[in-house]
């Protein structure tokens, strides 16, 4: 079982940048080719998509919320993405998660259900 290590997050107001981290641990480089996906969790509601990209970064998916605020990446060969949230408002708050895919699914692979492993989760709390 692989756990993804997350960083990042915080208390920040609104309109401020945040960026979160998840590294795959894979010491061996036998992990192979994947696709890291970021998901949140407000306080009482079911985890949400939030973006997602694939190993080389030829494709990226956002949901509608955080389209054109927030940027997803990813570093393949130092295992380490990252999720670069810009002009956070309040309902942006939630827990962060962080998943990997090693089907190479197509399209936005939006559901938790497709990914495989996952961090822990970083609070963001984004204060008006």
């Amino acid at each position: 079982q692989v756990q993804l290590v997350q960083s990042g997050g915080g208390l920040v107001q609104a309109g401020d940048s945040l960026r979160l981290s998840c590294v795959v641990p894979d010491p061996g480089r036998t992990f192979g080719r994947y696709a890291m996906g970021w998901f949140r969790q407000p306080a009482g509601q079911e985890r949400e998509f939030v973006a997602r990209i694939t190993w080389n970064g030829g494709e990226t998916y956002y949901s509608d919320s955080v389209k054109g605020r927030f940027t997803v990446s990813l570093n393949f060969a130092q295992n380490t993405g990252y999720l670069s949230m810009a002009n956070l408002k309040p309902e942006d708050t939630a827990a962060y998660y962080c998943a990997v895919e090693r089907r190479q699914m197509r399209g936005p692979a939006a559901s938790a259900g497709d990914y495989d492993f996952w961090g822990l989760g970083t609070q963001v709390t984004v204060s008006s």
